[in-house]
């Protein structure tokens, strides 16, 4: 039997739940077609989003692209392609790449699973990281080093805590419903690992509760900045995600399990916590920094 996963028109951190929904009434062993057909946008978190399904999946999936062809020439532009051949059975026209070209996306789809690949992403980064901050976010120059190392540390918690390898993507572009037409650098790291509730059970240091779940993982780990490590200065990674974001009037979420934890300014109406969702595997994280308007 075959199931299939209808991608939304719109995929981003918040349309994915419907992906994740459709998802869980499937067994792992279930052969799956994920129907991107008619999706017409998709964020960083979509992308790495999609790769992360077919890793959490035992049998190799089927994926259908886009039918319009400028967008799924920008999931080519993005790197998606070049990860879901591996992942993946394609079937359906995938344009090729056209060559370098001027474009938003910051950092294309890339691989994490060992510290050397959060060294690539940040030296990759850097130097267009700072382009885009200044120039096109008007964020003063030292914004940048603050966002490549809240990069480093969201890539770093896959090495240490996934289990296995993860996703990260970074673009830019406008937000015309919430930021009124204002651009914003999107940041997503996924993986479908082992989870904050998974990784920190083990942990001496988590808390002594009957209540043990994913939303109270997340709670210990993002808000109390608890790791399971219990090495002096452990745990700080988050937080000091969590202190770029709030200084930059940027967003943050965390999605594990079956919870999801946002961190909302102003200009975003998302809900604070989530409990009982759709399960998925491992982590999925993505913060948001907007354009710096005059006051």
């Amino acid at each position: 039997m075959t199931a299939v996963i209808t991608v939304p028109t719109s995929l981003d951190d918040l349309t994915f739940e419907q992906v994740f929904d459709q998802l869980a009434a499937q067994p792992v062993d279930t052969k799956i077609i994920v129907d991107a057909r008619h999706c017409t946008f998709a964020s960083p978190f979509g992308l790495a989003g999609l790769l992360t399904v077919a890793q959490s999946r035992s049998v190799r999936p089927v994926f259908l692209p886009p039918e319009d062809q400028d967008k799924s020439s920008y999931w080519v532009r993005a790197g998606f392609f070049r990860h879901a051949n591996e992942l993946y059975d394609i079937q359906g026209e995938v344009p090729k790449s056209r060559g370098a070209r001027e474009t938003d996306v910051l950092l294309e789809v890339t691989p994490v699973g060992k510290s050397d690949d959060v060294h690539t992403v940040v030296e990759h980064i850097k130097d267009k990281a700072t382009q885009i901050l200044t120039n096109r976010l008007h964020l003063p120059s030292r914004a940048t080093m603050g966002f490549t190392m809240a990069l480093s540390e969201a890539c770093q918690n896959i090495v240490e805590h996934a289990g296995r390898g993860g996703w990260v993507a970074v673009q830019v572009y406008q937000y015309r419903k919430r930021l009124a037409g204002r651009l914003a650098a999107v940041v997503a790291v996924c993986d479908a690992g082992v989870g904050f509730r998974q990784s920190l059970e083990s942990s001496p240091r988590r808390p002594v509760t009957d209540r043990w779940d994913d939303e109270l993982a997340l709670e210990t780990a993002v808000i109390n900045a608890i790791s399971r490590y219990q090495e002096a200065g452990r745990g700080q990674g988050l937080k000091g995600i969590r202190g770029y974001v709030h200084r930059w009037d940027g967003k943050l979420s965390v999605r594990s399990g079956s919870a999801r934890i946002a961190l909302v300014p102003t200009w975003d109406d998302d809900i604070p916590r989530r409990g009982n969702l759709a399960p998925f595997p491992g982590a999925q994280l993505q913060f948001t920094i907007p354009e710096k308007v005059a006051a």
